[in-house]
């Protein structure tokens, strides 16, 4: 009976070690994915934001070349959004964590449209 109990508490303090070094394997390994996940997201932001820019400057904020790329852009920050609860605003060059932004946030920079 001694030797069955034994075994019984071997057999659990293996199963909890193994358990807790799992799951601190997991945990560190998440981490990171999550770090690349946020940079891809600003980098995404970032991306979409100077194809606006580049947009307007060329064909005019009212363009349907500009109004594609606010929709990337819009598009990238509810990715960001609904992954991360933040999301990136490359003219503050930091990340909000209110669903606050505006789809047209950039056009009061139209007196530089070519139109």
């Amino acid at each position: 009976m001694k030797a069955f109990l034994l075994g019984k508490i071997r057999f659990l303090r293996n199963t909890a070690l193994a358990t807790a070094t799992l799951g601190a394997f997991l945990l560190s390994t998440g981490a990171p994915h999550a770090v690349a996940d946020a940079d891809d997201c600003q980098r995404r932001v970032v991306r979409a934001d100077h194809r606006l820019h580049e947009a307007a400057e060329h064909h005019g904020w009212n363009s349907p070349q500009a109004t594609h790329a606010r929709q990337e852009l819009r598009q990238a920050r509810e990715r960001c959004w609904n992954r991360f609860h933040r999301w990136w605003s490359e003219d503050d060059r930091r990340w909000h964590t209110e669903r606050d932004w505006d789809d047209h946030d950039h056009d009061r920079d139209r007196d530089h449209d070519h139109h």
